[in-house]
């Protein structure tokens, strides 16, 4: 009786191995898809979803791949293309690459000054590459290097991409969506979604002087975004990717965007006057981080220019030979200013050839100072 016992264990094992062991060869012999499967049906797209698709097909035909060439070099056709490479930089060619977009039926395009900078100052040519992918020679219209703006026009064009919708930055909301559309490495038109993460930043640009207002976002921006569309959930334009913060180089969740107000006022006049004419009163300000060792709590004026509106009304810059502090701005119009955008912001509030109230810091004593702005182009404020 054991013995059969045995024996009968011994064949169900033995049973059970050779099924373990045989079991893919059946599953792969009776089950093998081996002809196309069927499609499984789907509902429709959420809300949100649609919502996403629809602003990329509606905004993404006036979305264009920027190609500013710093000289003419033959060599450069001989190189390979960017199309997975640095995005704004491309190595060895001389080309930097970003994004525009399309502001008028004019053909007027909207992008970066710093894409097309190298471009301007060296001679060089630049390039747009249209949705279509047509490619179109640009001219430089003007350039605003204080907001990092710049205009092209278009050359002729077999049909002209719609203008983008434009919308307002005064009344945006930190955690509302924001969608960018750019270039980013050489990757024409992709997509990238997040939501407004901070508001009233302040970004340093050319010129010595410093954006207050610019909008952050964590939608993915990548070099080569440079230039493209910060827009909200209804397509329309809110602001103009500019800058990211990142050690690597690469998206870390933390963008910047010129505010679209901002654009609103600069691009008229850089299409009607090819340049944009700055508010202010004629200062060079002190070094911020200075100031602050020195415990001062405004905008040091560290000089006064001749025949400026601040010379005018009688403001006092650093003395060259002892180095005594003349006149420190501690306020604008009714508000405080600790740091030079809050005066800039003060100064661009009111525009031009209008007046501003500074309260006036000097020996210790606070004064009322009025100073009518002026068009100081060249200077810092």
């Amino acid at each position: 009786m054991p013995d059969r016992f045995v024996r009968v264990a011994l064949g169900v094992t033995l049973g059970l191995l050779i099924a373990f062991v045989a079991q893919p060869y059946i599953l792969a012999f009776f089950y093998s898809a081996n002809a196309p499967r069927s499609v499984a049906a789907r509902g429709d797209l959420s809300a949100a979803e649609k919502t996403t698709v629809d602003l990329f097909a509606s905004a993404s035909p006036s979305v264009v791949h920027v190609f500013a060439q710093a000289a003419a070099q033959g060599r450069a056709l001989m190189e390979p293309d960017d199309e997975f490479g640095q995005g704004e930089q491309q190595q060895g060619s001389g080309t930097q690459t970003g994004t525009g977009f399309v502001w008028d039926a004019a053909g007027h395009v909207v992008t970066n000054n710093h894409v097309v900078e190298a471009a301007t100052k060296g001679g060089g040519s630049i390039s747009v590459r249209l949705a279509s992918g047509e490619v179109i020679g640009a001219r430089v219209v003007g350039t605003a290097p204080s907001y990092d703006l710049a205009v092209l026009q278009l050359g002729r064009v077999a049909k002209m991409p719609p203008p983008l919708a434009v919308g307002t930055s005064a009344d945006l909301k930190v955690g509302q969506s924001a969608f960018a559309i750019g270039n980013p490495f050489g990757l024409d038109h992709t997509l990238t979604t997040g939501v407004i993460s901070a508001l009233q930043r302040r970004l340093p640009t050319q010129e010595g002087r410093e954006l207050s207002g610019v909008i952050q976002t964590d939608a993915a921006i990548n070099p080569g975004n440079s230039g493209g569309p910060l827009l909200d959930s209804a397509g329309r334009l809110i602001g103009v990717n500019t800058a990211i913060f990142s050690p690597s180089g690469a998206s870390a969740g933390i963008g910047f965007a010129v505010p679209v107000d901002v654009v609103n006022r600069v691009v008229p006049d850089l299409i009607k006057n090819g340049r944009v004419r700055n508010p202010g009163i004629g200062i060079i300000a002190g070094q911020e981080a200075t100031a602050a060792r020195l415990g001062i709590d405004g905008v040091v004026v560290l000089r006064v220019l001749p025949g400026s509106p601040a010379a005018q009304a009688g403001l006092r810059g650093v003395d060259p030979r002892t180095g005594t502090i003349g006149d420190v701005i501690v306020g604008a119009n009714g508000r405080p200013v600790h740091r030079l955008s809050d005066l800039t912001a003060a100064v661009e509030e009111a525009g031009l050839d209008r007046p501003v109230s500074l309260l006036v810091e000097r020996d210790g004593r606070v004064r009322t100072v009025r100073v009518n702005t002026a068009d100081v182009a060249q200077t810092r404020l």
